[in-house]
């Protein structure tokens, strides 16, 4: 416009007629360009609202554990970016399933649907949508233990983060930045860095579950004093703020673990119940996370001296330890073939594209396959020592059991056998599968004859004279039909076996 009135005022012999058109053109100009412009808003608005919907919601129903509804969403939300010709959506979509494949630990899926994310985003004019790829994808290469690569992406997150225009995604994103840039330094052995990147995190969104990142270095550095401060605000954070399920869980654990520290394990026991609590309610989607829980608990109670507690949670934490990934999965596969049959459907999903996927994760096995046998025979080594464990704690749990019940025999206490029966299910069991008719005097006779009572001991402490123990020996001999030959003890010894 300013060009137009440049050569108006350079020829001053102009008729009016000129300057009427000029003047006219000059309004039609600046008409187009103001359409244009409100245009371009209204198309950069809707696309803002898409992406502030779309991500919204689907974290909300990851952190619930709603596979199914999960996909279903990204699968509407895949057709309206498609409508709308919004192909950094689409993309968007399949960050999404990425993301969610990455907490259940699917990484070949989670793989795949990084490759068409980044497809769709890398020609994005938002620099917030390469921040949040790179931020992901980040969490990725963390779950694999390759913290460099981890540490990569979180950096180029960074850059783009501050290339974008300050929204409520790109604020809400910038602190989760430093917190997962915080626990990849920590990984790595950078312990002041890590502090300061949870400081920094922790400055900017001041929620339950920064305060909890920064309590948990502390309580890494055994300084339970520091860590007691930011236990008590993620506390209060999560009664004042509305905390998401997954984090509360890891608040949860975090404030379990500090108060077994300080030895308050009332606090201990009731923070780490909750974390299951919220386990269960979650559809255990962050298996990963609840292990911890179980070791904590099994920590807990071995300190209590509760040794079938500590023994009941140390299994547990076995059993999670050595899931296979066919039962981990088998929720989130169904989910994610659903998605996938939908993504056949798009124009861009084409045959060839097939072989391409293929080579790429040859390749993604190839160079990881050393690291893979490595980890491998890391968990291997892990699980031996802590069988070795629970094998001790189960013994010390039987002997002390063990020992209460013979006490309770040789006091006469009538709650002996119901004590036995919990400690030798399959010996009452069986012996009621010889003879149904068997009394409760005769099977608590049973018992003490399993726990190789003599005669006399058991004339003494049921208070009868001896021949009467050996007539009841000979009376069970004829009701289990126990041959003359056979030992009465070695027959009781052998019997639940």
């Amino acid at each position: 416009m300013a060009k137009i009135e440049l050569i108006f005022f350079k020829n001053k012999k102009r008729h009016p007629k000129d300057i009427k058109k000029v003047i006219a053109y000059t309004i039609c100009i600046g008409l187009f360009l103001c359409i244009f412009s409100c245009k371009q808003d209204s198309h950069d608005k809707e696309r803002e609202n898409f992406d502030v919907s779309l991500l919204t919601q689907s974290t909300e129903l990851q952190l619930s554990g709603r596979y199914e509804a999960f996909v279903h969403l990204n699968i509407t939300y895949l057709k309206k970016a498609a409508k709308m010709k919004y192909k950094a959506g689409k993309g968007l979509c399949y960050l999404n399933m990425a993301g969610v494949n990455v907490s259940a630990g699917n990484y070949e899926k989670a793989r795949f649907f990084f490759n068409k994310a980044e497809k769709d985003l890398e020609n994005s004019e938002n620099p917030y949508h390469k921040a949040a790829f790179y931020d992901d994808y980040s969490l990725y290469y963390s779950h694999l233990k390759l913290n460099d690569k981890a540490l990569e992406c979180n950096n180029k997150a960074f850059q783009y983060l501050k290339q974008a225009k300050k929204t409520k995604l790109t604020q809400k994103l910038l602190p989760r930045l430093y917190v997962n840039k915080g626990i990849y330094y920590a990984w790595k052995g950078w312990l002041g860095t890590s502090l300061k990147c949870f400081t920094k995190a922790n400055a900017l969104e001041n929620s339950a579950y920064t305060n909890c990142m920064v309590a948990q270095y502390y309580l890494f550095f055994h300084k339970p004093d520091s860590a007691g401060i930011y236990i008590a605000k993620a506390d209060e954070k999560m009664v004042n703020q509305k905390t998401t399920d997954v984090e509360s869980l890891w608040v949860y654990y975090t404030m379990g673990y500090y108060y077994n520290e300080v030895n308050n394990s009332e606090q201990a026991e009731k923070a780490l119940k909750k974390a299951l609590e919220i386990n269960i309610r979650t559809r255990h989607t962050y298996s990963s996370h609840i292990k911890d829980v179980y070791k904590a608990l099994a920590d807990l109670y071995k300190k209590k001296n509760d040794g079938g507690k500590a023994y009941f949670y140390l299994k547990k934490y076995m059993e999670e330890e050595g899931k296979s990934d066919a039962e981990r999965f088998a929720t989130m596969n169904k989910a994610t073939e659903d998605f996938i049959l939908e993504v056949k459907q798009e124009s861009d999903w084409h045959k060839n594209d097939l072989p391409l996927f293929i080579a790429l994760s040859i390749t993604v096995l190839t160079v990881s396959g050393i690291y893979v046998r490595k980890m491998i025979n890391g968990l291997k080594q892990k699980k031996n020592t802590l069988k070795e464990q629970t094998d001790a704690l189960k013994n010390r749990v039987q002997t002390k059991q063990l020992e209460e019940i013979t006490d309770l025999a040789k006091r006469n206490d009538s709650s002996f056998l119901l004590k036995f029966k919990e400690l030798y299910p399959e010996f009452i069991k069986a012996l009621l599968e010889i003879n149904p008719d068997l009394e409760n005097s005769e099977l608590t006779f049973c018992a003490m004859l399993k726990l190789r009572f003599s005669s006399k001991e058991i004339a003494d402490h049921t208070f009868v004279q001896h021949r009467s123990v050996q007539q009841k020996k000979y009376r069970i001999r004829k009701r289990l039909n126990i041959p003359g030959e056979t030992d009465i003890y070695d027959f009781f010894e052998n019997l639940d076996e």
